[in-house]
């Protein structure tokens, strides 16, 4: 007769353990979904020829926000070199709508690339943005199990580095989002958990969040398809490359050495009838027109007894 587990050692429960099937992943695409985009439209969106309608660099340690049609393409690059950029997005008419970086990192991955959508949160659950392009897409998986475009970790900010070190900085990324909205009557509780742009991060061993530097150069990008009227922001993250990274007011004078500016164009498309002849609307929100069975507050009828 078998032990019951509790009284078996961590050894014994170890080897006891079976072997786990090769795990699948919970939401994939299946032919039509809204998670799997048409591939040759928006490959024909990304190459058609398009219009600049606004064009601007975001300065190192510091935060822009920005308004882009649905329609339109947006393009962030690293004009100096290596540097991460940490991204918010919002419903342009109602920021109660903003991107969900968890259930993004559930439906896609825990980084993104062409072709990956970035979500809104409930009860809208529809697509903000679409990567259409990606010149790190190459980076793939490192030999630490890095990869780019980070949906693990946040945004810095001057709370967690008070308590790590003491250090009193305004400018994390945090900051320079709030800042950086403010102008659209924003507040600091309207910033929210970021895609790290240009960013490699991973899980070690343990399951512990480690950061390594920017594999960006001069001149790489990622562009998006706005899914619907948005307002976009931006923070040149005061960590740069993050080959220097570190809290305390030490860090912060050794991190500037490594910090690089950020550049932002958005465009529209010359042939504005493209994206419809192709079959392409704004997104819409989810169908769900339930209410949360609060006609039976005890739960599901059925399960009851």
């Amino acid at each position: 007769m078998s032990q019951p587990a509790s009284s078996l050692s961590a050894e014994e429960r170890l080897k006891a353990r079976k072997p786990v099937p090769k795990p699948v992943p919970a939401y994939l695409p299946t032919a039509g979904s809204p998670l799997a985009v048409d591939k040759s439209l928006y490959e024909a969106i990304q190459q058609a020829p398009r219009v600049l309608i606004e064009e601007f660099t975001v300065p190192i340690r510091s935060g822009r926000a920005w308004e882009a049609p649905a329609g339109s393409i947006v393009s962030i690059s690293t004009p100096e070199g290596p540097q991460v950029g940490d991204l918010n997005i919002w419903n342009r008419h109602n920021p109660r709508e903003r991107f969900w970086a968890s259930r993004t990192r559930q439906l896609h991955s825990t980084h993104v690339s062409t072709h990956d959508r970035l979500w809104s949160n409930l009860p809208y659950m529809r697509p903000l943005v679409t990567i259409i392009s990606d010149s790190l897409a190459w980076y793939g998986q490192d030999e630490n199990g890095g990869r780019v475009h980070d949906l693990l970790g946040t945004r810095c900010d001057p709370y967690i580095n008070t308590v790590l070190s003491g250090s009193q900085y305004d400018f994390h990324c945090h900051s320079n989002l709030s800042r950086a909205v403010a102008k659209w009557g924003l507040r600091e509780d309207d910033v929210h958990d970021v895609l790290n742009l240009f960013q490699v991060t991973g899980l070690d061993e343990k399951g512990r969040y480690f950061m390594s530097p920017c594999p960006a150069e001069k001149g790489d990008s990622i562009e998006f398809l706005a899914e619907q009227d948005v307002l976009m922001a931006l923070s040149t993250c005061p960590g740069g490359d993050l080959s220097l990274w570190g809290f305390g007011s030490d860090s912060e004078k050794e991190m500037i050495k490594v910090c690089r500016p950020l550049h932002v164009k958005v465009f529209q498309l010359q042939d504005k009838e493209l994206l419809q002849k192709g079959g392409w609307k704004p997104a819409e929100t989810a169908g769900y027109k339930g209410l949360h069975g609060v006609f039976s507050p005890e739960g599901e009828p059925s399960q009851r007894k």
